[in-house]
C-alpha cells in the first residue's frame, strides 16, 4: 500500500481528491465550496461525495505531499483496524476474550463481493473503497455509544459525535449508525418509555450534528446524477434475499475462497446469544444489527417498491449494507471463539493430571483452521505484490513519453483529454495494467473517459459519448486526443493536428475545440435527474452537437430557455466566433471575449449546476442548462465580455457551529450529576449480560463483571 504505483481502481479518484483539497486548502480556499474539474465535466464533488477524508487527509499532506499522506492513510486505517475493532468491542462490553477473537476474525473477511469490510476492498489490486475505510472505523464506536447511551443518558453526546463523524466520512455507512438508533431502543422490554426517549434524543442530535453534511445534500439532491448505467443492476438494487442468504450459509459472503473459519464462530456466537437471550446483554444488539443490516442490504431486488420507504433511497447501492452484517458477525464470531475457550477452560478444570490437553488441542485445532486461510492471503498479497512493482517498472519505462504528453499539453494551450473509455477503446492504451484516461488522473488531467465516478448531471451523458461522432468532441470541450500507436488517427483528424508521437501512443489537438464555444439554440427537451441521460441520448446521436446547435433544457420543472433561433430559421454561418479565453476551472472561473454576428449562447463545456453564474459585460444573467446537460448564457449581438464563476453552499460554517453547539449542549444536558446517583442509574438499566433476570427478557439489576476486582471497578467507571 505504501509503494507509490498509480492505481488503477477508485483508489485514483481517493488520491486526486486528496491532492485537489491540498491544492485548495493552501491557496486558502474550502474544498467543500469548490467546484472539481476534472472528471464528469466537473461537479461539487465535495459536497455531493464525502469528501471529509479527502480534506483531513488534504491537511496532512501539506506537510508530507499529499499522495504519501493518501497512501500512509489507506496503510495505516487498514493495518490497525482489528485495534478498532477491540476497542469498540470493550467499549459495547463484550470481555477481553471475545474482544481479542473479533479483532482476529476482523482481517480474514472475503465475500463474493468484495466491497465489504475486507481487504480485497482496499488493496491496489481491489475496489479501492478508500472512504468507506475511514466509515469503518467509525462505525463500531458509533454502534457501541449507541447501545451504551439508550442505558446511559451520559453517553449520548459521544454517540452522536460518532453518528455525525460516520455520516460524514461515507454516506452509506452513516445509514447503518443511523439504523442503530431505530433498531436497539426495542431489543429490552424493561424501561421501554426512557429508552425510545433516549433514543429519539440521540437521533435529534445526531441530525443536527450532521447537518452541515446532510443539509447541503438535500437542498441539492436534484442536481445530482443518478447513475443511470447501474440502476438495473445489483450494484445498485442489492442482491437480493436468495443471493444474500446462499452466500451467507454456503461462507461465502465472510469467508469467500477459504475455510469458512469467520462463518463458523459467527454461527456459535448467534447460537451461544440466542441460548443467553434473557439476559439482555450486548449480543442481543449485535444479532439485531446483523439481521436488519443483512435485509436491508437485499434492496428493491427484494423489496421491489417498498424500499422507496429509505431516505434517500434513489442514490444508494444497496449492496453496500452487507458491510453492515459483516461487522456484526466479526463480533458475533468473537463471541463464538470466546465461549469456545472458556468451554476448553471449563473441561480442562475437569481433568486430573490433564488438564493441558484441551488447551492443547483448542490451539491445534485454532492453527488448522486458521493455517489455509493464511496461505490463502499469502497468495493474494504476493500476486498484489507482484502487480504492484509491474506497475512501478511500467511507469519508469514509460516516464520520457509521459513527461512529453505533460509538456505538449500545457504548450497547446487549456481543453480536455479524451484517451478512450473503459467500453470504447480506453482497455487499449495504458501503462501498465492502468489504463491512460485513470492514468491521467494522477496528472491532474481534465479528462473525458474516466466514467460513472462523479455525481455531475453530465455523468450519463459521458456514459454515451461516442468517439465515432466528431461533433461530440466539440460538445465535450475535447481538445486532446490520445490513440494507441499501432492505431492510425481517425477520419476527420488531418496530419497537421498531430502533437505527439510516441512508441506507446499519439496525442492529436482537435482544431478549434475549447471549453468555450458560441452556439445556436433550436429546440428544448425536460427531463430531471433520473431520466436525463434517456432524454439527451437521441440528441447526443443526432448531427446537431457536430453542426453547434443545442437544445435547452426544461429541468426538474423548471422552463427551458427560449431558442436563440426560432423554428424555421436557416441561417448561414457560425453565429460568432471566441476572440479570446481563460478558463480556470480549477479556481471555479472562466472567462472570454467573443463577437457575435446575432444572438447567441455562449456555452461552457462543464456540467450544470446552479451555483454557476455569469456575467455579460458585468452585468448579470441567468445561466440556462443547454442539452445534454451543460452551461450556457444568452449573448446579444456584438463584442462581449463573458465571464463564468461557481459560488458553493455557502451555508458550512452557521450548520458547523450549529453541530459544536448542539453536541456540547447535549453534554452539558446530560453530565454527571452525583457520583453515587450516576452509578445507580446505569447499573438499573446496565447491558452488561448477567444471570437470568427476574422476568424474561429483562436485564440483571448488579450483573456481575466478567474479571471481577480491578477489571469490574474500571467497567463501572465507564457505565
Amino acid at each position: 500500500m505504501l509503494v507509490p504505483a498509480q492505481y488503477l481502481n477508485d483508489g485514483a479518484v481517493h488520491e486526486l481528491m486528496v491532492r485537489f483539497a491540498a491544492a485548495r486548502i493552501a491557496a486558502g480556499h474550502d474544498p467543500l465550496t469548490s467546484w472539481f474539474p476534472y472528471l464528469g465535466l466537473g461537479s461539487p464533488q465535495f459536497l455531493h461525495y464525502q469528501g471529509t477524508p479527502a480534506i483531513l487527509t488534504g491537511l496532512a499532506g501539506l506537510v508530507v505531499g499529499p499522495d504519501a499522506a493518501f497512501r500512509w492513510s489507506l496503510y495505516l486505517l487498514w493495518c490497525f483496524w482489528p485495534v478498532a475493532i477491540y476497542a469498540s468491542a470493550r467499549l459495547l462490553r463484550l470481555d477481553r476474550w471475545a474482544a481479542a477473537m473479533a479483532a482476529v476474525a476482523a482481517p480474514l473477511l472475503h465475500s463474493v463481493p468484495g466491497v465489504g469490510y475486507e481487504q480485497h476492498a482496499y488493496v491496489w489490486l481491489g475496489y479501492g473503497v478508500w472512504t468507506q475505510l475511514w466509515g469503518s472505523w467509525a462505525l463500531p464506536f458509533a454502534w457501541a455509544l449507541t447501545w451504551r447511551a439508550l442505558a446511559d443518558k451520559r453517553f449520548l453526546a459521544p454517540a452522536a459525535a460518532l453518528v455525525a463523524l460516520t455520516t460524514a466520512f461515507h454516506f452509506e455507512t452513516g445509514y447503518l449508525a443511523y439504523l442503530a438508533i431505530v433498531v436497539l431502543p426495542f431489543l429490552i422490554r424493561r424501561e421501554l418509555a426512557a429508552r425510545l426517549a433516549r433514543a429519539a434524543a440521540l437521533l435529534a442530535a445526531s441530525l443536527l450534528a450532521s447537518a452541515w453534511v446532510v443539509v447541503p445534500l438535500l437542498r441539492y439532491a436534484r442536481w445530482a446524477g443518478i447513475n443511470q448505467a447501474l440502476t438495473a443492476t445489483p450494484l445498485v438494487n442489492g442482491y437480493g434475499a436468495r443471493q444474500t442468504l446462499g452466500w451467507l450459509v454456503t461462507g461465502r459472503l465472510l469467508d469467500y475462497g477459504h475455510l469458512p473459519v469467520v462463518t463458523l464462530f459467527a454461527a456459535i456466537g448467534l447460537a451461544v446469544t440466542a441460548l443467553a437471550w434473557r439476559r439482555a446483554g450486548p449480543g442481543r444488539a449485535l444479532v439485531a444489527l446483523f439481521c436488519a443490516a443483512l435485509v436491508l442490504s437485499f434492496g428493491h431486488t427484494t423489496f421491489g417498491g417498498l424500499i422507496a420507504v429509505v431516505p434517500g433511497h434513489a442514490d444508494l447501492f444497496f449492496r453496500r449494507f452487507l458491510m453492515g452484517a459483516q461487522l456484526a458477525a466479526i463480533y458475533l464470531a468473537g463471541l463464538g471463539a470466546a465461549a469456545a475457550v472458556q468451554r476448553a477452560r471449563l473441561l480442562a478444570a475437569r481433568l486430573d493430571g490433564l488438564s493441558w490437553a484441551p488447551g492443547a488441542v483448542a490451539v491445534a485445532a485454532v492453527a488448522a483452521l486458521l493455517a489455509p486461510v493464511w496461505r490463502y492471503y499469502d497468495v493474494y498479497d504476493a500476486v498484489n505484490a507482484a502487480r504492484i512493482h509491474a506497475q512501478q517498472a511500467a511507469q519508469r519505462a514509460a516516464r520520457p513519453e509521459l513527461t512529453a504528453l505533460a509538456t505538449a499539453l500545457r504548450q497547446h494551450g487549456p481543453g480536455r483529454v479524451f484517451a478512450g473509455t473503459p467500453t470504447n477503446g480506453g482497455q487499449y492504451i495504458t501503462v501498465g495494467h492502468v489504463p491512460v484516461y485513470a492514468y491521467l488522473a494522477s496528472m491532474d488531467v481534465d479528462t473525458v473517459g474516466f466514467t460513472l465516478r462523479t455525481a455531475s448531471l453530465m455523468t450519463q451523458p459521458e456514459y454515451r459519448f461516442a468517439a465515432s461522432n466528431l461533433g461530440d468532441y466539440a460538445l465535450f470541450g475535447i481538445r486532446y486526443v490520445i490513440l494507441p500507436a499501432v492505431h492510425p488517427p481517425p477520419p476527420g483528424h488531418p496530419a497537421k493536428s498531430l502533437i505527439l508521437r510516441g512508441s506507446r501512443f499519439w496525442v492529436i489537438e482537435v482544431p478549434g475545440n475549447s471549453y468555450i464555444r458560441v452556439a445556436d439554440t433550436v429546440g428544448s427537451v425536460t427531463a430531471d435527474r433520473a431520466s436525463l441521460g434517456a432524454r439527451t441520448a437521441r440528441y447526443l446521436r443526432s448531427a446537431l452537437p457536430g453542426a453547434g446547435w443545442y437544445l435547452g433544457v426544461g429541468y426538474a420543472g423548471r422552463p427551458p430557455a427560449a431558442p436563440t433561433l426560432l423554428p424555421g430559421a436557416r441561417p448561414t454561418g457560425a453565429p460568432g466566433t471566441v476572440v479570446a479565453e481563460h478558463p480556470d476551472l480549477a479556481d471555479g472561473r472562466a472567462s472570454a471575449v467573443v463577437r457575435l454576428r446575432r444572438q447567441a449562447v455562449v456555452v461552457l463545456a462543464v456540467s450544470y449546476d446552479p451555483g454557476w453564474s455569469a456575467t455579460v459585460d458585468g452585468h448579470l444573467a441567468p445561466v440556462r442548462m443547454l442539452a445534454p446537460a451543460l452551461a450556457g448564457v444568452a449573448v446579444p449581438a456584438g463584442l462581449h465580455h463573458v465571464a463564468f464563476r461557481y459560488a458553493g453552499f455557502g451555508g458550512y460554517p452557521p450548520l458547523l457551529a450549529l453541530a459544536v453547539a448542539d453536541l456540547l449542549a447535549v453534554a452539558v444536558i446530560t453530565r454527571r450529576r452525583k457520583a453515587g446517583t450516576a452509578h445507580r442509574s446505569s447499573q438499573g438499566a446496565s447491558v452488561v449480560p448477567g444471570p437470568d433476570a427476574s422476568r424474561p427478557g429483562e436485564p440483571a439489576l448488579s450483573p456481575p463483571m466478567p474479571h471481577g476486582g480491578a477489571a469490574g471497578d474500571r467497567a463501572s467507571a465507564i457505565s
